[in-house]
């Protein structure tokens, strides 16, 4: 079956005949604006997610009180904002940024509006390649873990582009050969806990993602990896929103297939690899966001991924924030919050997408 012009996530009620080009060109004029009010709107709503996250925990702080505790060395809150709140707030917020636009891309790529980014197996290829050093090396710190959870996801992304056909992979093919690999890597991440009490004990709260216990080290040292991700991530929703007209017409429009999905391949690596290093492999928010925000930006990734990067954020740090008060005087780690909230969403978009099928 030829791919030229499918669309990998058709608009809502797209159908094969619709208005001609001159009405398109006039629709897209008309969403500009709300789309870019929508985007305000979001960013708001991140500061406000901002504040609760530094203010909410086992000691309620208030926004005057975060805000004395940002700025004043002498102020009572000061400790706690600067060396607990701060850095889990923002390493929260760079790993939301990070999976949302890894779901992105990894949607588009796949052209699956289900896809997740472990299901090229590239979150289990961090996680596998992180318990080994854990196991075997005795690594235990983030400057560590980064590296290893890298190296683990780009080995796992060649495997997976290899397996699925290289230069002829196809979209079915990659998700086949990612869903065989993830499913065999975490087999092993488990043996090796099992096998090993100590490193159990030490990725216990990693290996089901988890905010607590971040420094400002483990934030400076994500940064980088996240800022050239998110880059290339943006740089690609022009040639993605090509690809998604098919190889050919994506040539016909000056975009290189392979190119662009090597590169692609290349950000979700990088966002996902540093997302999984600094806080272990929490699920569902890179499938989650991406879906949810086309309904309000349609298929533009011009538009999705901006969305996709203030909106991630958003439910990671309101995900933690749930956890921190539904499970006082202890907390809820977030990688459960988020699994609990994408469990029934999955199922009920899979379902939906079974009926219309």
């Amino acid at each position: 079956m030829s791919t030229t012009g499918s669309l990998p996530i058709p608009g809502p009620g797209a159908t094969g005949t619709g208005p001609g080009p001159g009405a398109a060109t006039a629709a897209t004029a008309r969403r500009g604006p709300s789309r870019a009010l929508g985007l305000a709107a979001g960013l708001l709503v991140l500061l406000a997610v901002l504040v609760l996250s530094l203010g909410l925990g086992a000691k309620q702080l208030s926004p005057a009180e975060v805000w004395h505790g940002l700025l004043d060395p002498d102020a009572p809150g000061y400790t706690v904002v600067h060396r607990m709140r701060l850095p889990r707030t923002l390493l929260g917020l760079l790993a939301g940024t990070a999976l949302g636009l890894a779901g992105g891309v990894m949607q588009a790529l796949t052209r699956n509006p289900l896809a997740d980014p472990g299901l090229l197996g590239i979150n289990a290829g961090a996680s596998a390649a992180v318990a080994t050093a854990v196991a075997l090396l005795g690594v235990t710190s983030f400057t560590g873990y980064v590296w290893w959870a890298l190296a683990g996801a780009a080995v796992v992304s060649v495997l997976v582009y290899a397996v699925g056909g290289g230069r002829g992979a196809t979209p079915a093919r990659l998700a086949l050969a990612g869903a065989a690999l993830n499913a065999t890597l975490y087999s092993y991440v488990s043996a090796v806990m099992l096998l090993d009490t100590a490193s159990l004990d030490k990725m216990r709260f990693w290996t089901v993602g988890s905010l607590a216990g971040a420094q400002s080290s483990t934030v400076l040292g994500v940064l980088p990896f996240v800022a050239v991700g998110a880059l290339l991530a943006l740089g690609l929703a022009r040639p993605l929103n090509a690809l998604a007209l098919g190889d050919d017409a994506a040539r016909a429009l000056g975009a290189r297939p392979a190119a662009v999905r090597a590169a692609a391949i290349a950000a979700v690596t990088l966002l996902c690899g540093a997302a999984t290093a600094a806080c272990g492999p929490i699920v569902f928010v890179g499938l989650m966001v991406p879906h949810l925000v086309r309904a309000l930006t349609g298929p533009d990734l011009r538009w999705l991924l901006p969305y996709c990067a203030v909106l991630a954020p958003v439910l990671l740090l309101g995900a933690d924030v749930l956890g921190r008060v539904l499970g006082r005087p202890g907390e809820l780690q977030v990688g459960i919050v988020t699994a609990v909230l994408g469990g029934p969403f999955f199922l009920y978009f899979a379902r939906r997408g079974k009926a219309r099928a």
